[in-house]
Parts: structure tokens; sequence; C-alpha cells
């Protein structure tokens, strides 16, 4: 009997062993065919969103799209533009990243009204697949000039030798980077060439006639539909689309691309400028505060930090540096106004000169300027005043402060000498005339240690 149940305690034991394998091997082959379906694309669409000027936090904030990307093996990034273009160097690096990205790109111009124009048509070319919505438009991808004469004409040369070889340079550098990005992807080249060399601009409906996109759509939806199926080269490979049904996930800017995106508006790169610079002034004026100093130097940084990744004309930054030189030059030799109207004249100058550029969303507005250079004029006009009303001010300290100083006599004069109290303090004093104890007097020179004084006038006690 006792190895009877021995034999059926091991039956059951064995049961509930089998029981929990079966159970563990049936999760475990979950987890494997949701890991083989994130293999094989399971990681959705995602959506990154650019709007407006293209720059250095807009190039982050795509790098750190396509890496998510990457990292998630997503089936498709869907960047939607509406833009009016912005830096080359930003440009650039956007297309690269796009180029090199093993994950597929569409550029999608998006929404209705919106533009992909200047820098936002060499991203349509180079992404994977080029869309739009209707009502938009792309093109007019001429290059700016950075830096050129304010006023003057930076388009193109016009083909009778008036356009300068800088311009020409810029146009035939721009034709054949868009052209080479147009034949990878297999779109209308010759088009491409027109924006550049013309400024040329489509609606969407126009674009997907001349071949220059591959999608018109909507919204996201429609297009994710209609992309479903289609076979993409993606760095050598061929890569199947299945977006019909794929989650779409909207990748917000992170902390540091909101951060760079901040920093680098060009107002705030110059207010920031600005405030370091008075920063380390106030500080060198009057050591041991330390506070401005330290906001001083972050700001500084700061600003340096935006400024190298700008369009600075250096011309008009050593302007401004020069202009707050001559204002505080002022401050501290006063030379009645030339140097601190000459140096707030350089500091606008400088602060119209420092961002001479017509890309969009790249300029510092005037009222900024207005407002900034007003402020430094009634600073240095302040200081200058102040230190003029400081020089024709009697001296209050020393030896010619005693002299006419009321005060009171301690003691009856013998031989015309005696002691007198004066702002609290006892001195030895003589006087011509008899003085008696608690008289007023009043101090007329002082000779080393000893006052003269005279009795004070009825009128002035």
């Amino acid at each position: 009997m006792a190895r009877s149940r021995s034999e059926d305690g091991g039956l059951r034991l064995s049961g509930v062993f089998s029981g929990r394998v079966a159970a563990r091997l049936m999760v475990l082959s979950l987890l494997l065919g949701f890991w083989g379906a994130q293999a094989a694309g399971g990681g959705g669409v995602l959506r990154l969103e650019i709007s407006g000027a293209i720059g250095p936090a807009t190039l982050e904030y795509l790098e750190q799209g396509l890496e998510e990307a990457r990292s998630r093996n997503a089936e498709l990034v869907v960047v939607v533009l509406d833009t009016p273009g912005g830096l080359d160097g930003a440009m650039r690096g956007m297309v690269q990243a796009i180029l090199a990205s093993p994950i597929p790109v569409a550029a999608y111009v998006s929404p209705q009204g919106a533009r992909a124009a200047s820098a936002g048509t060499y991203l349509m070319y180079a992404s994977h697949v080029a869309a739009m919505a209707p009502a938009t438009n792309l093109g007019a991808a001429t290059p700016v000039r950075i830096g050129g004469v304010p006023g003057g004409d930076s388009g193109p040369d016009d083909g009778d030798g008036n356009g300068d070889a800088m311009e020409r340079k810029l146009v035939n550098d721009a034709v054949a980077y868009i052209r080479g990005l147009a034949e990878l992807r297999g779109r209308n080249a010759d088009w491409a060439e027109t924006a550049v060399r013309e400024g040329a601009s489509l609606s969407a409906e126009q674009a997907l006639k001349a071949g220059v996109i591959d999608r018109l759509a909507t919204d996201l939806p429609a297009l994710l539909k209609s992309l479903d199926g289609l076979v993409l080269d993606v760095d050598g490979r061929e890569v199947t689309l299945a977006t019909a049904d794929a989650p779409v996930t909207v990748l917000e800017p992170d902390w540091r691309a909101r951060l760079l995106a901040f920093i680098t508006d060009p107002n705030v790169a110059y207010i920031l400028l600005l405030v370091g610079i008075y920063g380390l002034i106030f500080e060198f004026a009057n050591p041991g505060g330390f506070a401005p100093g330290v906001v001083g130097a972050i700001c500084l940084v700061l600003a340096l930090y935006a400024f190298q990744l700008l369009p600075i004309n250096y011309a008009g930054l050593a302007l401004m540096l020069l202009g707050i030189a001559f204002m505080v030059a002022e401050a501290v030799v006063p030379s009645f106004g030339a140097l601190g109207i000459g140096g707030v004249v350089a500091f606008v100058a400088g602060s119209v000169m420092l961002l001479d550029t017509d890309v969009p969303g790249f300029e510092i507005a005037w009222p900024i300027i207005g407002t900034l250079a007003l402020s430094s004029a009634a600073f240095f006009i302040l200081v200058v005043g102040m230190a003029i009303r400081a020089r024709q001010r009697r001296v209050v300290s020393g030896a010619e402060e005693m002299v006419g100083s009321p005060g009171e006599v301690l003691e009856d004069f013998v031989d015309g000498h005696g002691w007198i109290r004066v702002h609290g303090e006892t001195w030895q004093a003589w006087s011509g005339v008899p003085l008696r104890r608690g008289m007023p007097v009043r101090v007329t020179a002082r000779e080393g240690l000893r006052l003269r004084v005279e009795p004070l006038p009825d009128k002035e006690r």
C-alpha cells in the first residue's frame, strides 16, 4: 500500500511539473513570435513633425528620430514637413542622415496650406518617398548667399554674366546636389534644376504630374494605405512596405533638441550675448558679487555655442563688441559723449550686420535691436551723468570736508584755544574771538589736527 501511494504521488508530481513546463514553453513561444514580428518590421510607423525654419535643432531632431526608428526596427519614418527653408549646413546634414538611414523615409508636405520651400525641396528629393497633401507646394530652391549686401540681389546669375562668381558657384553647386538626389530617387531632375536656377515652384497636383513626388494623399492614413506593398530600394536592398494597418507613433523632440532650438534662435542668442557681456562687465567693475559674473559667463558660453552653429557675420560681431567697449570707456573716462555716441552707433550697426541673411527665420528682430540699443544708450547716459555730477559735487571727505561744518564749544576758550565737537568728534580749536561753552561755531579752516573756528551768526543758529 505504501508503494502504491508513492507511485500515485510521483504521478501527480510529474503531471504538475509537465503542466508548468508546457505553460513556460507557451509563454516563450509567444515572446519569440513577438520578437519575430519586431524583427520583420513590427515597429510600426514613426512620425516626425518639422515645422518652421530648418536649423541645427531640426537636424538634431531628425537624427534622434532616425536612431529611434532603427532601434525599434520601424516599418517607415514619415517626416511631416511645413517649412519655408533654412540653413544650408543643417539641410545637408539632414539629407545625409536620410540617405544613410536603414529605415525608409517618407517626406510628406502636410497639412493643406503647408509648403516645402527652399531647403524643404532638397529633403523631398532625398527621401525614399515624396508625398504631398492637396493645396500644398514645393520649390523655390535657389540658394541664398549668406552675408551679402543688405538689400542687394542675392539671386542666381541671369546668364548674361551679371551675377558674380560666388553666386554662380553657389547655384551650380546646388544644381549638381539636387540633380544627384533626383537621379538617385528616379524623380524629375530637370525640374529640380529649374527650381534652383529660376526659383520655380509647383503645387501638389503639378508636382505629381511632373514626376517630382510619388504620392498625393489627403492625410497620413490615406498615405500609409497607398504605400502598402510598395517596394523600395533602401541602402542597396529591397524593402516591401506593410503600412496599411501599421500603428503610428509620434516622436516629440527631446530636451536636448528643445534646448538647442531655444538657444539657436537668433534673437535668444543675441540677448544671451549681451547679458553675458554686461554680466562680466558688472562683475569686473564690482568684484565679489559673483552672481553677475556667474550668470554672465553661462550666458556668454551659451551664446558662443549658438553662434558657432549659426551663419554669423564676424564683422558685425566685432562692431558690436567695439560699441560696447566704447560705451564702457565713456563710463570710465568721460569724453563728453564722443565715445558714448560712437559706441551706440557701432553697436546698432553691428547688431544689424550680425546675421545679415535672407534665410527665413534667421534674422534678428528690429524691435529687439532697437530696445537693446536704447537700453544700452540709457545706461551710458545714466553712468556718464552720474560721473559728471560726481565731479561737480563738493568733496565730502578729508580735510576739505570739515570746512563749513557746524560745531559746539565744549569749554570756555583760554587765550583763544579750546575744545569743540564737530560731527560727533572732539577737536582742538582756536579762534580770534572769545568763545564760551555751549556756543555754536563754524569751522573756517583746518591746520593739521587743529580747527580754526568762528562764532555762528545768529541768523544761522
